[in-house]
């Protein structure tokens, strides 16, 4: 079995997945040049790399970007593989898939939709998505999502066929670089709240702001920290009630102050107002930290509510206090709750179990009636740098 996997932007996510896959399979990963020397060392040794000129072209797509897109045509058709499988991220993708539609196309679609507050009529970038969003569900013979609640939404809003839509865990990819700064020193520092992540509207950060009160008349000493950037926070710093109870950290954190802020927190928050999936609840679970998270998209089907953490509605600041102040007052509940998400993700959201899940998607690919390598297209195969292991 030969794998190309091709991706834009989520770089974690398609080493992590090349990793393992290579484990089973000869893998070809393409990757662009712009900030992948940030990843390569964790790129395993058995996988066969590909770095495609991209930061020139970066959010200018058109005609001038056809010598990018011919040569990582070339670099698959040179490696020959049984199936392409792309992460849905970009709008390179729409002139390229058809490019590539003599191979199996498998997708990734980390969001089905443009997330609210993100998606502008007559925007150019907005249109640019939804365009690749549109493409990437038609051309794929086999689209993977991150929960049943998406796999839904695809069959029944966009009429995909339910045979071609495939739910697979959200993995670990968020995990590994926070971990590897994991200290053994550190414990929870005090009663900690943290909210991480990119900051904007969806992200529920309103409701969270407006628990604080209702958190800290229980529990005076109980602290909200904020880590992440985004949209304006100035609107959300005239909305804290009790300024002196938050801790922020308005800015883009480093994996190494990522990974203090989760070891020092008691509980991770995740008050989102929608959602598809969030590494987020995996990255918590890798430092054994149980999760209150609302009852969006495929949130839900990551935390074992009373088990690994606790599920509550959306817009809700009571609902969400008091799964809060619950977990805060009750130490050993957090941690037994933080030991069972860590046997979570590795178990149920472990690498292993994705890669069974793909490979035998791309085995059902390969052995189709009329499918087999097709040699390169005239025009491509002879400007194609060779697929090895180039780093």
């Amino acid at each position: 079995m030969r794998v190309a996997c091709l991706t834009f932007w989520f770089y974690d996510y398609t080493i992590q997945m090349a990793n393992e896959l290579a484990r089973h399979a000869e893998v070809l990963l393409l990757l662009p040049d712009y900030r992948s020397e940030e990843y390569v060392e964790s790129i395993d040794p058995e996988v066969n790399v590909h770095i495609f000129g991209y930061s020139r072209y970066a959010g200018r797509p058109g005609p001038s970007c056809y010598p990018m897109l011919k040569d990582i045509v070339a670099a698959i058709n040179d490696f020959g593989p049984d199936v392409v499988h792309f992460q849905v991220n970009n709008p390179m993708l729409c002139p390229l898939l058809p490019m590539l539609r003599k191979y199996p196309l498998v997708a990734t679609f980390h969001d089905i939709e443009p997330h609210p507050g993100e998606d502008r009529l007559l925007d150019a970038g907005s249109l640019l998505y939804r365009l690749t969003l549109f493409v990437s569900r038609v051309m794929p013979e086999r689209i993977f999502v991150h929960g049943k609640a998406l796999r839904e939404t695809l069959v029944e809003n966009y009429r995909v066929p339910e045979r071609k839509v495939h739910v697979i865990p959200i993995g670990e990819h968020e995990v590994a670089p926070f971990v590897k700064f994991e200290r053994d020193d550190l414990e929870p520092d005090g009663r900690r709240v943290l909210f991480f992540g990119r900051i904007h509207r969806y992200k529920g950060l309103d409701c969270l702001i407006q628990a604080e009160p209702l958190i800290t008349r229980e529990i005076p000493d109980a602290r909200i920290v904020i880590a992440g950037t985004g949209e304006d926070f100035g609107r959300y710093e005239e909305a804290m009630a009790g300024r002196d109870a938050f801790e922020v950290y308005n800015y883009r954190i480093p994996y190494e102050e990522g990974a203090r802020l989760f070891q020092q927190a008691s509980v991770v928050a995740l008050p989102y107002l929608e959602a598809s999936q969030s590494g987020v609840i995996p990255t918590a679970y890798g430092f054994r930290r149980p999760v209150v998270v609302t009852n969006v998209g495929s949130l839900p089907e990551v935390v074992d509510d009373g088990v690994t953490g606790y599920v509550v509605p959306p817009r809700d600041p009571q609902a969400l206090a008091t799964a809060i102040v619950r977990l805060l007052k009750d130490p050993g509940a957090c941690r037994h709750m933080g030991e069972k998400g860590y046997a979570k993700l590795k178990t149920d959201m472990a690498w292993s179990t994705i890669a069974r899940s793909l490979l035998a998607v791309y085995g059902e690919l390969g052995s189709a009636p009329g499918r087999g390598t097709v040699p390169a297209e005239e025009g491509f195969a002879d400007t194609a740098p060779a697929a090895g292991k180039e780093r």
